[in-house]
């Protein structure tokens, strides 16, 4: 299992060539400590698996690690129905003004489709992504207060991923010298 920082383990992720409305997520509280744990989860790509926190209002730190190569049964049975309440998506901003000016058009159709056209809420979402080019989005089971059970679970399936990362932010946080995160 190889640790990399959190935004390296997002990269390998949008890089991927997979079905960017297939993935589904799971995040929560930290388990017995500062910031936010969350899996990301396609049928082919593979189970990822992030710990972060805020250093300060405006910078976030973490590390993260793909802990499995695809998406069964077992695992699938923790993650997000397509249908399920709460959404999420990974961005990456236009490569140029060309490019901007182009999804812009292609978010102000979609918007007006949806206006004069009764839809459900993740109808908009998908579509939104969609125009926007989003490499990965979907369904997300999220507690920003708490640990939804989903979470448990998957830390309880990975538990040696989970320990390994646990000591790893423990380290960035002791590094930053931050005692807890923002709110």
């Amino acid at each position: 299992m190889r640790i990399r920082e959190w935004q390296d383990v997002l990269e390998d992720v949008t890089e991927r060539d997979a079905d960017p409305e297939d993935w589904r997520a799971v995040a929560g509280d930290r388990a017995g400590g500062v910031g936010e744990d969350m899996y990301l989860a396609h049928p082919r790509a593979g189970v990822f698996f992030l710990k972060t926190y805020a250093k300060n209002p405006f910078e976030v730190r973490g590390v993260g690690t793909q802990v499995a190569r695809n998406l069964d049964d077992e695992i699938g049975s923790f993650m997000p129905e397509r249908d399920s309440g709460g959404r999420f998506a990974v961005q990456s901003p236009p490569d140029d003004e060309e490019q901007a000016e182009t999804v812009g058009k292609r978010l102000e159709t979609v918007l007006e489709t949806h206006a004069d056209a009764p839809t459900r809420p993740q109808d908009l979402f998908d579509d939104v992504m969609e125009a926007l080019e989003s490499p990965a989005f979907g369904p997300m089971e999220y507690d920003q207060y708490d640990r939804p059970d989903e979470l448990e679970d998957l830390s309880e399936r990975f538990e040696e991923a989970d320990e390994l990362l646990n000591a790893e932010l423990e380290d960035l946080i002791e590094t930053d010298e931050v005692d807890r995160g923002f709110m």
